[in-house]
């Protein structure tokens, strides 16, 4: 006996496939440093989940209410991420803090400290210690 099945049922079956995938549960982290702090938090979420949802769930924002979630940059493993990006098992969302200092202006800087100390003078190692030696007689 040949059993039909039919289109009808097919779908029923996809359905409640992609409900079961759908409420998977996946391990994600929220990572978030300070100067003198590190958190690294653990959480479960259905699959399908965005990084803002993470991010609410994780209760990051109740630890640090300094964090502005809509103003706040994130990622995924050190890439730029979108807050509506869904995340993946074992994705670690990471909060960024906004730089305090613009990297060219301080590159500018350093370079032009440089010069001058270059135009100052600068001793070499031998000259210093060759100082020291008539210093010491």
């Amino acid at each position: 006996m040949v059993k039909e099945t039919s289109t009808e049922g097919k779908k029923a079956e996809l359905s409640q496939e992609n409900e079961l995938i759908n409420n998977e549960l996946i391990n994600v982290e929220v990572a978030y440093a300070l100067p003198d702090e590190q958190v690294l938090l653990p959480v479960k979420v259905p699959s399908q989940t965005t990084i803002k949802d993470v991010i609410v769930q994780s209760g990051i924002l109740d630890l640090h209410p300094e964090l502005v979630l809509d103003k706040m940059d994130v990622g995924i493993f050190g890439k730029l991420a979108n807050l509506k990006q869904t995340v993946r098992d074992r994705d670690r969302v990471e909060i960024y803090r906004p730089l305090i200092a613009d990297p060219k202006e301080v590159r500018k800087k350093r370079a032009a400290e440089g010069k001058r100390l270059k135009k100052g003078g600068s001793s070499t190692k031998a000259e210093v210690e060759s100082k020291g030696q008539e210093a010491a007689q």
